[in-house]
């Protein structure tokens, strides 16, 4: 198993204030045993990986998702209104389920497009 870390992703989580840390670092967790080979990137100042993305906010961390071209149904599995891309918000470590999460990582993998990824 091969992990794409990136030292500015370590930084950028590290720097967070707790219980955003945690969150940040449980995600990236999950997205990285999910996809060994993602290349985890810095991108708008925040860590990317493909059509993914995580940003920790003042009281919450989104894991983004690009729904571009997913229908409705699978869209609707996430929150916002983007047609592009949308999220899921975590407020706790203890919110996050990690079945629910991998399957939602292998739907927009296999049916999203990257349109809206910033590669």
């Amino acid at each position: 198993m091969i992990l794409m870390k990136s030292k500015e992703v370590d930084e950028y989580i590290e720097k967070q204030k707790s219980p955003q840390k945690e969150i940040c670092r449980k995600l990236r967790k999950i997205i990285l045993a999910k996809f060994p080979k993602a290349e985890e990137k810095m991108k708008l100042g925040v860590p990317w990986y493909g059509k993914f993305y995580i940003v920790s906010l003042k009281d919450s961390v989104n894991l983004g998702f690009s729904v571009e071209g997913l229908p409705k149904k699978d869209a609707d599995n996430f929150s916002g209104k983007g047609r592009m891309m949308r999220h899921l918000k975590f407020r706790d470590v203890k919110e996050i389920d990690e079945k629910k999460i991998s399957g939602l990582l292998e739907l927009v993998d296999k049916k999203a497009k990257c349109g809206s990824c910033y590669k």
